[in-house]
């Protein structure tokens, strides 16, 4: 049976936290962004927490359990 291989789109965009959990990068963070409040804009700064519902596909993908 061959190894699998890590996606490495996934492996660019999702990292491991210390208890299992998996961070993602904030999307709407990168052009037109005049609109948007600095309020928002600094809250895109901040790493997010992928919700459960995706967390075995991502993990699956990045070759976790």
């Amino acid at each position: 049976m061959p190894k699998m291989k890590t996606h490495r789109g996934a492996a660019k965009r999702f990292r491991l936290t210390g208890r299992g959990k998996i961070r993602r990068g904030n999307a709407y963070s990168s052009h037109i962004l005049e609109k948007k409040s600095p309020k928002r804009k600094r809250a895109f700064r901040q790493p997010s927490l992928v919700s459960a519902a995706d967390t075995n596909v991502i993990k699956k993908k990045l070759g976790i359990g």
